[in-house]
């Protein structure tokens, strides 16, 4: 098994985080995660910083993706090799299309968060979702309690991550695959067989509630 936190954002490229990213790795091997996606906000990693940070990292696993700030929400799309054609505010059915031009996930962040229609939003688009976020520092009970209904409904997997913005967060909530998660092919090959759980970790404050 490893454990991976996909979402989460640090003060290099996000202006609303406080987590250094070296600081990041030292969490990291205290509370035993295997691996992180960075997710910044309409921001990914240059390739070369991602190679200084995983030489620092002692083997821990390293990828960058983005939280997008599409016009209907926010979404994490992991495989994009660039962002040429994505800019905040985007509509979903563009994201969409460019994600799956690059073969790239969406996983849906902090469904129903801010009032989103989420439902709505699933009725057009429910298919385009390799899974939805149904814990995190973001979610609250009641819609963590509808987004699982969703991924019911719809035959989704259900990922955890903690959308940490300190560092103290980072981990709260992961996603535990079966399978060495190597690349970022490896981690959106794994989301579309959904042969994974969302996790919490043990001490750790949980705003959705612990997971069995």
């Amino acid at each position: 098994m490893v454990c991976f936190d996909q979402h989460l954002h640090t003060e290099r490229y996000s202006p609303d985080s406080i987590i250094d990213p070296l600081e990041m790795l030292d969490q990291m091997r205290r509370i035993g995660l295997d691996g992180v996606v960075i997710t910044e906000h309409d921001r990914l990693w240059p390739e070369d910083e991602l190679d200084e940070l995983r030489a620092a990292s002692g083997g821990l696993r390293i990828f960058s993706g983005v939280e997008i700030s599409a016009r209907e929400g926010h979404f994490l799309v992991y495989g994009l090799p660039d962002l040429r054609d994505v800019e905040p505010g985007i509509p979903l059915r563009d994201l969409v299309r460019v994600a799956r031009g690059h073969d790239a996930a969406i996983v849906a962040a902090h469904p129903f968060r801010w009032d989103q229609d989420f439902d709505r939003i699933v009725r057009v688009h429910g298919t385009a979702f390799d899974a939805l976020e149904l814990v995190s520092n973001n979610v609250t009970p009641e819609n963590r309690q509808r987004t699982g209904k969703v991924c019911d409904a719809l035959g989704l997997g259900r990922t955890g991550s903690s959308d940490a913005h300190v560092l103290e967060t980072l981990g709260c909530y992961y996603t535990e695959y079966p399978e060495p998660i190597n690349d970022i092919r490896d981690l959106i090959n794994a989301l579309r067989r959904r042969a994974y759980r969302p996790r919490h970790r043990r001490g750790a404050a949980l705003a959705s509630g612990p997971v069995d």
